[in-house]
């Protein structure tokens, strides 16, 4: 896991640079930046709009009393395309506008929880006493993503 990530810190900011001589060379200077900041802005307003509609859906899967792990899974991809936008750079601008398009993110979301499918259990709290049964959770605690 170590090595995959140092790979993606190496090789991210080398395409971006590749990127970022590329179109620059093409479209000059002042519209390389001005594209940077435009991104950043809209980027910062689309998660902003996104985050909450995310949290309402959040709260009323919580009011339903329905476990709400889609919503969780839309906040995390959120918050990461939150955090690529406001990365400079052509790679990880389009990395987070597609985490902010609905039918983009409703695919990977299933990818993820299918990832994550039988790793994630639900442990109901302890009432006090110590019997097997809650030392030793059933397959029914496992939630279904």
């Amino acid at each position: 896991m170590f090595f995959k990530l140092l790979i993606l810190f190496i090789l991210v900011p080398i395409v971006e640079l590749f990127l970022f001589l590329r179109i620059g060379v093409r479209i000059g200077l002042p519209a390389t930046l001005a594209v940077i900041l435009l991104t950043a802005v809209i980027g910062a307003a689309l998660t902003r709009s996104q985050g909450a509609r995310t949290l309402a859906n959040f709260r009323q899967a919580m009011g339903r009393g329905q476990l709400p792990h889609r919503e969780a899974l839309d906040g995390l991809l959120i918050l990461l395309a939150g955090a690529v936008l406001l990365t400079p750079g052509f790679l990880t601008d389009t990395v987070g506008f597609l985490l902010l398009f609905p039918p983009a993110r409703h695919a990977i979301r299933g990818r993820l929880g299918h990832y994550l499918k039988g790793r994630i259990r639900i442990i109901d709290p302890p009432t006090g006493t110590r019997d097997s049964a809650e030392q030793n959770p059933k397959d029914s605690d496992f939630i279904d993503i």
